[in-house]
């Protein structure tokens, strides 16, 4: 199975006025946490009466670099772009708007024999001393400023070092090598085959979560945007910083 790692999503227009759609990605990118893509946005079908989102096809697409994405948008090559936005260290263009849409706990992911593969939750004072295997990382993104001071905060060690094969070679080598263990969104959608053993392990007290916002063009008029705001708005819960840890640059000021 692929899974994107955060890093972008975006959405461009296909309405016949607009740029022509983006067609799906491939990448070697892993699972880390709500997947980082681009999508389409295309007209909806005015012909039923079903909210706009529903009626939106997407194109998907991987942009890395935030100032990329978040040019993209300014330019109107994109509709929107999810991404965490490291403020103030990343000031918006005028006219481009954020706002946060999902923060998203991070949970333990281990193999069998791992040291903490029985605890039913961990604590990240728990995880020091353990190597924590996330290939990958990519220096100067969001992400990587995410996991930089999560390592800070609570003395961990993450571990970027080798090639980054994809989703399905991180659980193969976490099912071998009990002394790895990765971090995953715990919304993060993963298979494996049963004698894997794999284990999902809460992490507490507190509970780093990942700070997704959407970034979009405060003038543009696609409807289907604006009912995915809506949508967003409408599902996000209730903020949670009780007994969570985010990076200092997410935090309200």
């Amino acid at each position: 199975m692929q899974v994107i790692s955060p890093s972008s999503i975006a959405m461009t227009s296909t309405s016949p006025a607009g740029p022509g759609p983006t067609k799906a990605s491939p990448t070697g990118q892993h699972a880390r946490s709500v997947p980082a893509v681009s999508m389409t946005l295309c007209r909806p079908n005015r012909a039923t009466s079903r909210p706009a989102i529903r009626e939106t096809e997407l194109d998907v697409v991987t942009l890395l670099a935030a100032e990329t994405a978040i040019a993209a948008v300014r330019s109107g090559t994109i509709d929107a772009t999810f991404r965490a936005v490291t403020v103030p260290g990343r000031h918006l263009p005028d006219g481009v708007k954020a706002a946060r849409v999902l923060d998203e706990p991070h949970q333990l992911l281990t193999g069998p024999a791992h040291e903490l593969a029985s605890a039913r939750a961990v604590t990240p004072a728990q995880l020091a001393g353990h190597r924590i295997w996330i290939p990958g990382i990519a220096a100067g993104t969001e992400w990587a400023a995410y996991y930089e001071e999560l390592a800070a905060a609570f003395g961990l060690t993450i571990d970027a070092v080798g090639p980054n094969f994809g989703t399905e070679s991180l659980l193969d080598v976490l099912a071998d090598v009990a002394e790895l263990a990765s971090l995953v969104g715990e919304q993060t959608r993963l298979l494996w085959p049963a004698d894997y053993g794999l284990r999902r392990i809460a992490v507490r007290d507190p509970t780093p979560v990942y700070p997704h916002s959407l970034i979009w063009r405060s003038d543009n008029p696609h409807p289907a945007l604006t009912a995915l705001r809506r949508y967003l708005g409408s599902v996000r819960p209730g903020r949670r910083d009780a007994g969570t840890w985010t990076p200092s640059w997410a935090r309200p000021g």
